[in-house]
């Protein structure tokens, strides 16, 4: 039976538990849902307890909804996490590792979460970066977005100016070879409008299609990707006005887990723009203040983007049945410890942020049960009455919307790969729980396990110091690792 989430009145527990109502919805009255999905989003917002950030549209969802303060990817790179997001699958079930790798090409007949609601009766279609190549899951869309708003000349660009006598020629640092960008690492745009930026021209496309689905016969399940905060920092001067860059603290240099060798984060892709210095050990405080304040001006950026969806929602007067999810998809080192971008097991790669806003639910609360990507995937299912399918390997957290306090699952799982010179390639198999941090570093060739972490939160908020082998915690060791290997599967 599909069921509509309209009205809510104390139902039993079971259908409590459910977010299910008696009522039968036809498919006039089903759910629509726009999922928000925004690229290296931290959960450093007004709305999760940095009021120094102006993030003031995530947080107007925030209020109108279900904040999840302890939400976790299943891998801290951006392919790979989408991939388990919309499969509702596990890392070692997708085969998905990177960035790179297309999901349909490991697992060509998974049945996806818009090809789900298309199955259903929904229009689906999307904007901007929701898988990481548009190519991916083709089949999945019934709608051609560009098609009711095409992009138009003069907007949509990733830079403003022209910096190619700045791009240097490819070099090598530290064994690796450099891939120069296009230009800097931030941009500055001046007093433009925001819709000259690919985000901004999103936003302005996306809200045209929202205000079409309000004249349209069919539910919908639009997707909308923005690619801000993602490296380059570009965004127009109002965003970077809002911060003062001389009151920027520089985080703490002191390496993320001491004694491990796999766990620690590089640079990423930053070590790839021009204006990044080679070959040293730490940014100085001048770079590392200028980066943190772009990553800052971005966010607030793709805030205000975010706010033209939301005001497009009431405008068409689609908001009162619209399931609304805002997810970051992964974590982001902004120079803490030194480090940038994401790539570890590490709870500042791992934790995001996840918003959830319905009709009926009430709004305005927080949790800080597990909650993990995979179980987005149900959840959606069960908020709009369909089936859940068999295959989906995640928890639905419908539970936890109802009742915050309400508990689901016991750790939420994260791994990473790593490639160790002398060693091959070492898999980080990490989890979460109330307390600690575990993290199982294997060879992946031969499944011998060579390191473990185990981060004490409880006694080391700062998460720097590997407690593993410290004679007070080894009666933790042996559930933790059972833990761990139930939680590859989602059992």
């Amino acid at each position: 039976m599909k069921s509509s989430l309209t009205q809510i009145s104390k139902p039993s527990s079971f259908l409590s538990a459910l977010l299910l109502l008696t009522v039968t919805a036809t498919a006039d009255d089903r759910l629509n849902v726009l999922m928000i999905a925004v690229d290296d989003l931290r959960p450093e917002l007004a709305c999760y307890e940095a009021p120094y950030i102006h993030s003031p549209n995530i947080d107007r969802l925030a209020r109108q909804g279900v904040r999840f303060d302890r939400a976790y990817c299943q891998v801290a790179v951006c392919g790979a996490s989408r991939a388990s997001l919309l499969s509702g699958c596990r890392p070692e079930t997708t085969g998905c590792w990177n960035f790179s790798t297309l999901l349909r090409s490991k697992m060509p007949d998974v049945l996806t979460l818009p090809q789900h609601f298309k199955q259903n009766g929904y229009e689906t279609t999307f904007f901007g970066k929701v898988y990481h190549s548009p190519k991916d899951d083709a089949e999945s869309w019934t709608l051609n977005a560009s098609d009711w708003a095409p992009q138009q000349r003069g907007k949509g660009h990733s830079y403003l100016k022209d910096y190619s006598d700045d791009v240097p020629q490819p070099q090598k640092t530290n064994n690796q070879k450099v891939q120069p960008k296009a230009g800097p690492s931030i941009e500055n745009g001046g007093d433009v409008a925001d819709e000259r930026y690919v985000d901004g021209h999103i936003a302005e496309r996306a809200a045209k299609v929202i205000e079409r689905f309000a004249d349209h016969d069919k539910p919908f399940f639009f997707a909308v990707g923005f690619i801000k905060p993602h490296l380059p920092f570009n965004a127009p001067a109002k965003y970077w006005d809002l911060y003062d860059r001389s009151s920027i603290e520089i985080p703490p240099r002191k390496d993320v887990v001491d004694g491990v060798p796999y766990g620690n984060s590089t640079w990423g892709e930053l070590k790839n723009y021009p204006d990044i210095p080679k070959n040293v050990e730490f940014l100085d405080d001048d770079k590392t203040r200028e980066l943190i304040h772009g990553y800052r001006a971005a966010v607030s950026f793709t805030d205000a983007q975010v706010g033209k969806l939301l005001d497009a929602l009431e405008r068409s007067g689609q908001r009162e049945k619209t399931i609304v999810i805002l997810w970051g998809d992964h974590g982001w080192y902004v120079g803490d410890f030194g480090d940038w971008c994401k790539h570890t097991n590490y709870e500042i790669a791992t934790r995001v942020p996840l918003i959830v806003s319905a009709p009926g639910l009430d709004p305005n609360r927080s949790t800080r049960s597990m909650a993990e990507f995979v179980d987005v995937f149900p959840t959606l299912c069960e908020m709009t009455g369909l089936e859940v399918p068999s295959h989906c390997q995640g928890k639905s957290l419908t539970p936890i919307l109802v009742d915050p306090s309400a508990t689901i699952k016991p750790a939420a799982f994260s791994q990473y790969l790593r490639n160790q010179p002398g060693v091959g390639s070492m898999r980080g198999t990490s989890i979460r729980t109330e307390r600690f941090r575990y993290t199982e570093w294997r060879n992946m060739k031969t499944g011998e396990l060579d390191a473990i972490e185990l981060i004490d939160f409880d006694n080391d908020p700062g998460a720097t110091v590997n407690v593993a082998a410290k004679p007070e915690y080894e009666s933790y060791l042996p559930g933790l690792a059972e833990l761990c290997a139930k939680s590859k599967t989602g059992t």
